[in-house]
């Protein structure tokens, strides 16, 4: 990594980069991105596969490749198309749709997902918060936030949202981190985990149709059962794998990542318990600054596409960086400074474009009422040890700290 953090934009030259790069802290994102934004804001690049891509760094670039219909999700499942991690992953998700497949199983569960349901689900939320945090002052200080408070919270919401057992989170939570793995476990790893997933929501489905209740996956359930031209059953039970990975992995990380910022940032943190209405725009804020990922998943260009003066050809890999485009100082004043008064917060850290992340509603209700019960409760909070303590896992398409020792 020496080498790259030394020279990191020099596309020009052919010089093709390692990715991911290294972060420069817990929070902080390597500083190549600024460079590339500057210098070689399409650069190339070598994912842990060992398959080349075009890194897509400036915010209009961003927006572009997320929007663009010439970048496409669907082509990255072909058995011959480059991939981020060394396993394959060519199952047909929500994730890896178009459109028109892509819609017609977005709007199957969009309506767990409104803005009314959300709301119906924030007395939810509140309740299960004030319990992992009674349990938390119970234990005595300090304790681990991470299995406290920001593990269990969006894990219970989105089994409480399928109708899946909240005893097998250990399992399922497993098998998910190494889901999202791309050079930190081995492919057979990684491979075990989707077949061991797959085989999870499998009898999960099961389960339903033997004994449907009133969860969003008995619902599924019995869309696949009376018109399977709606929803097949292969796409049932990866429709339900995204749901469960995507419904707690990245909000887990923002939890951990947004009170680790505010804790390591005393002005932002004062003003917003000055002010509890703030923790609105304070998690727009940590959203756009500290994102669970600095990319979005790749997308393979369907013809030549010109992108700030560089032509990705057909058939090529573009990693889209979320984390970067939220630093681009042509969108945001004051790009890498945290301002949580922060008025005109347009983020791309949910997505853009059909892919927008459908359970957006949901992960900021979470964050604020997590991060914002957490400070008012405990109003001595303060980090247990030095911010250089604080385990990171590398090498994961999510990002944060793997624990997060808190004091009061």
């Amino acid at each position: 990594m020496t080498e790259q953090l030394e020279k990191p934009a020099q596309a020009e030259s052919g010089e093709v980069l390692g990715y991911p790069f290294a972060r420069a802290s817990a929070l902080e994102p390597c500083p190549h991105y600024a460079r590339l934004r500057a210098e070689s804001p399409v650069q190339r690049v070598r994912m842990p596969s060992g398959d080349p891509a075009y890194l897509v760094t400036t915010y209009e670039d961003v927006r572009t490749v997320l929007s663009d219909a010439r970048f496409s999700r669907a082509a990255t499942t072909n058995p011959d198309a480059p991939r981020m991690g060394k396993a394959t992953q060519n199952f047909r998700s929500l994730l890896n749709m178009d459109a028109p497949e892509h819609t017609r199983v977005r709007k199957l569960v969009s309506r767990e997902f409104t803005v009314r349901r959300v709301n119906d689900l924030r007395p939810r939320i509140q309740a299960h918060t004030d319990a992992f945090l009674d349990a938390m002052e119970a234990s005595g200080s300090p304790a681990d936030l991470i299995p406290a408070l920001a593990f269990p919270l969006p894990v219970t919401m989105i089994c409480e949202l399928l109708g899946v057992p909240f005893e097998d989170r250990e399992k399922f939570g497993a098998w998910s981190a190494a889901f999202l793995a791309t050079a930190s476990l081995p492919a057979e790893e990684v491979l075990a985990a989707q077949v061991a997933l797959r085989d999870y929501l499998a009898e999960q489905v099961a389960r339903k149709r033997a004994h449907p209740g009133t969860d969003l996956l008995s619902a599924l359930v019995s869309i696949h059962d009376t018109d399977e031209g709606r929803l097949d059953e292969q796409e049932l039970i990866f429709l339900g794998i995204s749901l469960l990975v995507a419904g707690h992995e990245t909000t887990v990380n923002q939890i951990g990542n947004s009170v680790l910022a505010l804790l390591t940032h005393p002005e932002e943190l004062a003003a917003v318990r000055e002010d509890p209405e703030r923790i609105g725009r304070a998690t727009e804020e940590l959203l756009r600054m500290y994102p669970p990922g600095d990319e979005a998943l790749l997308r393979i260009a369907l013809e030549d596409v010109e992108l700030s003066g560089t032509v990705v050809p057909a058939g090529s890999a573009v990693l889209p960086s979320l984390g970067s485009a939220n630093r681009d100082a042509c969108q945001f004043a004051g790009a890498d400074t945290l301002d949580i008064g922060r008025e005109v917060n347009p983020h791309l850290t949910f997505g853009q474009g059909t892919h927008y992340c459908l359970g957006s509603g949901l992960a900021r209700a979470e964050l604020q009422i997590a991060v914002g019960t957490l400070l008012r409760r405990f109003p001595t909070l303060r980090l247990a040890v030095d911010v250089s303590e604080l385990p990171r896992p590398e090498g994961r398409l999510v990002h944060g700290v793997s624990s997060l020792p808190v004091a009061w």
